[in-house]
């Protein structure tokens, strides 16, 4: 057995592999090597475990570096969730030691492993985070009769507001980054650049759609899903304070489920969501489940486990003073900052 580092020659090879592999998802797909190297300069470093010329395992590593938040990998960065998949635990495990080896010759203060399973080894680990996961079906219907009648009365409330949907590919970006931005500056969060989300879904043009939803013709909420091997990945969704007021996320909610049963899914990730959060509650009135994630790390000696998280009172200040920037000042900023941040 064999650890190699990938180039774009191992393309074929290694999507071949990850679209057979039970672990794997579209964030394990080889396109986001590029997506990360062009978007943002970040070195990468693709590992996989070859045995007689095929492929066993692979672990796609991205290398962050900034002066805020120091020299960081991460499995992966910017999405849900990404780790080692291997035929065999004895295979992950060569994978991650020699994780651990470029860690340490090249001085990294940690890898973040985003796991959706808990990882051999005595790896420190954060529980902070759950995957909301939807089982679809090929009827829409049989999903709406079986939500409670308050939850269906909500969504047709909602419905009456004048809200309605539209999706499509790239030509839906700039409505969906602008509404992004302003979003997350209202959260206090520092967002990519839009070349970012447009190498993405030029790389992936068969697998990525946005979804805009309009009130009274005006676009005040928007969401970029993946799609890849029967399962709808939630990415990034923001929404205007107007998209509040008239409970605009359950008609968007709702119209994103119908396309992914009349498109023949089976599984439906709402995305990551903080433990006990409100995001959390809300997804869950759509008879979701929620699923561990396993964020684990490899230190460098002596370096403590990171505290990346809204808890920590430094990024509530940092949070706080992001909230009252001008929106025109983070969408300069923020790329510049956001980079650096997994």
């Amino acid at each position: 057995m064999q650890i190699i580092q990938c180039d774009n020659s191992h393309a074929k090879t290694w999507d071949d592999y990850v679209s057979r592999q039970e672990q794997a998802s579209f964030y394990h797909l080889f396109g986001w090597k590029a997506v990360n190297e062009a978007s943002f300069g970040h070195r990468t470093f693709y590992l996989a475990a070859v045995d007689q010329g095929a492929i066993r395992g692979v672990f796609p590593l991205v290398c962050l570096q900034s002066r805020i938040f120091g020299k960081v990998m991460c499995s992966l960065p910017f999405v849900n969730y990404g780790g080692p998949c291997a035929d065999e635990p004895g295979i992950e495990q060569l994978l991650l030691d020699e994780a651990r080896r470029i860690v340490d010759r090249d001085q990294v203060d940690y890898l973040e492993i985003r796991s959706q399973r808990k990882l051999g080894g005595d790896l420190p680990t954060s529980e902070h985070k759950v995957s909301i996961t939807l089982t679809l079906d090929k009827n829409p219907d049989t999903l709406w009769n079986a939500f409670k009648t308050g939850h269906r009365n909500n969504v047709r409330r909602a419905y009456k507001r004048g809200l309605s949907v539209r999706s499509g590919g790239i030509e839906l970006l700039d409505t969906f980054y602008g509404i992004l931005s302003e979003s997350w500056r209202n959260l206090g969060t520092p967002l990519y650049q839009k070349g970012y989300f447009e190498h993405l879904m030029k790389t992936f043009p068969q697998e990525t759609k946005i979804f805009v939803l309009d009130h009274e013709g005006v676009p005040v909420s928007s969401a970029l899903n993946g799609h890849f091997r029967g399962v709808v990945e939630g990415m990034w969704l923001g929404a205007l304070p107007k998209a509040r007021e008239v409970e605009a996320s359950y008609v968007l909610y709702w119209e994103m489920m119908k396309d992914a049963c009349e498109r023949g899914y089976q599984l439906y990730h709402l995305g990551r969501s903080t433990v006990d959060s409100g995001g959390e509650a809300f997804k869950k009135k759509w008879n979701t489940y929620p699923t561990q994630l396993y964020w684990q790390y490899i230190m460098r000696e002596g370096r403590p486990m990171p505290q990346l998280n809204v808890s920590n009172p430094k990024l509530q200040l940092a949070i706080s003073v992001w909230q009252r920037l001008p929106l025109p000042v983070t969408r300069i900023l923020g790329p510049l900052v956001a980079k650096g941040i997994p």
